[in-house]
């Protein structure tokens, strides 16, 4: 659905009552920095971020509470099964939410993701048992499907000049959601427990002790859905006659060999979306999976490789990462971005962080303040490193299609995506019980076992960055 695209841009062909027309024309006669359209992009992507590992500080203690877990040493076990049920709800219905996307707009989907967050989300707090906690967290993911429209959205709201930016920012309200979110976990889960002054064991936080950090996020996702209700629309409506898209409106050369390069051939046969998404894929496994275990590291007894840290102990530390990483990503990301290009930030990123990633079983040994100090730096930098490389690979995808196959394109990625960050939480939790019993085994003993499959995995991510795999669209 890009036929007749320049023209409506040019102005030739203006059509009456298309949304998407209207923003073009918006795009055309306003000048300055787009701040509404950042600010609305990035509350969106940290709305529907904060939930996706808000539990990990707590799920330790939920999964303990619910009395499942038999053993100590098999709390990892059930934990990873929580863990994962949001990501396969989401695996299930994206590229469904992505048709829907391109088919009716951005807005509705927008919109119905930020609801669902502050319906599921709440319930989530509220889960009597394993089960119900399994299945609030599941339907929280199935209809929380506006990451790939959103993504498509931000390609369509901003001007040529930052769109580049518009990907930054949600790749960097997705990496902060990811750190925060747990950081709000961890300052609000037992608020009965860690402020007695302020909840009493007789109230609803009493009772339901990780309702409060759910309740937290989901007034907060209720004001979101509010503030979107204002947002435009950017698909258009109407038929149209060529295949030009708006990104190469200032180029038609470079327009018409990506069009005819992706009117030939579907969205599976296009290599460089199908190879950064399966690059995506991978990084997308590892960061989620080091997302559980770090928190079960931390949490974990120092007689089993962990630092024995309180959920307040771990929310401090990912508050400091979320503050370091919007730090880094306002200020030199996109500078990294404009000099050496998404595949380049992306490859230095990934090999850095396997280097980070390296010393956590060395941290482990340490206390008091060198403790502190490491541990928040190391943390830092990962995240750091983690977002940078998924930001690469976010533009890569965007700019591998026209606009009316994003919607779609995207809803691909974050099935695919979505399926190994099911896998990753699953996987971590099943090999981080399995390292708790293996203190005294000769080879790599306890979590060093841990953090060596999880830089395989990264290492893994970094080759495929290289040729002939990972493709560029050549204009």
């Amino acid at each position: 659905m890009a036929e007749e695209y320049t023209e409506c841009l040019l102005g030739n062909k203006y059509h009456e009552g298309c949304p998407g027309c209207k923003v073009d024309q918006m795009k055309r006669l306003r000048r300055g920095f787009p701040f509404w359209e950042l600010f609305s992009v990035w509350i969106i992507v940290l709305c529907t971020a904060l939930p996706i590992s808000s539990l990990f500080p707590f799920l330790y203690f939920l999964i303990d509470d619910f009395g499942i877990a038999k053993k100590e040493e098999d709390i990892g076990f059930y934990a990873g099964f929580v863990g994962c049920s949001f990501m396969l709800g989401r695996a299930l219905t994206s590229v469904i939410w992505g048709l829907v996307a391109d088919r009716y707009g951005r807005k509705p989907v927008i919109l119905i993701g930020t609801a669902s967050v502050v319906v599921f989300n709440t319930l989530f707090g509220l889960s009597l048992n394993f089960w119900m906690a399994i299945i609030t967290r599941f339907c929280l993911g199935s209809f929380n499907g506006l990451l790939g429209p959103i993504k498509a959205y931000a390609m369509e709201i901003f001007r040529d000049e930052y769109q580049g930016l518009a990907l930054s920012a949600v790749s960097t309200a997705w990496g902060i959601g990811l750190i925060i979110g747990p950081a709000i976990g961890g300052f609000l889960a037992q608020p009965a427990k860690q402020y007695p002054s302020l909840f009493s064991q007789d109230s609803i936080f009493g009772k339901f002790p990780y309702f409060l950090p759910c309740f937290a996020i989901s007034i907060f996702a209720f004001l979101v859905t509010i503030i979107s209700l204002w947002i435009p629309e950017t698909l258009h409506n109407h038929k149209f006659d060529d295949v030009q898209s708006f990104d190469a409106v200032k180029d038609d050369t470079e327009s018409n060999k990506v069009a005819e390069k992706n009117e030939k051939s579907s969205l599976l046969n296009n290599w460089p979306l199908v190879s950064s998404i399966i690059v995506y894929c991978i990084f997308s496994l590892h960061d989620m999976a080091y997302s559980e275990i770090f928190s079960l590291w931390a949490n974990s007894p120092r007689k089993y490789g962990g630092l024995g840290y309180t959920t307040a102990d771990v929310g401090s530390v990912l508050a400091i990462s979320g503050f370091g990483l919007l730090i880094f990503q306002l200020s030199l990301y996109s500078y990294a971005e404009r000099n050496l290009g998404p595949i380049i930030v992306t490859r230095i990123s990934g090999s850095l962080a396997l280097v980070v990633l390296s010393t956590y079983p060395l941290i482990a040994k340490l206390s008091g303040v060198a403790l502190t100090l490491t541990v928040n730096s190391a943390s830092v930098a990962k995240n750091v490193l983690s977002t940078s490389a998924i930001t690469g690979l976010f533009i890569l995808q965007n700019k591998a299609v026209r606009q009316d196959q994003r919607g779609a394109a995207n809803g691909i990625a974050m099935t695919a995506m979505s399926f190994f960050k099911a896998i990753g939480p699953a996987a971590a939790g099943i090999i981080f019980s399995w390292s708790e019993k293996r203190q005294n085994a000769y080879f790599l003993p306890g979590t060093q076992m841990v953090f060596i499959i999880l830089n395989v995995v990264l290492a893994l991510g970094v080759l495929m960055t290289f040729k002939p795999f990972l493709a560029e669209t050549q204009h």
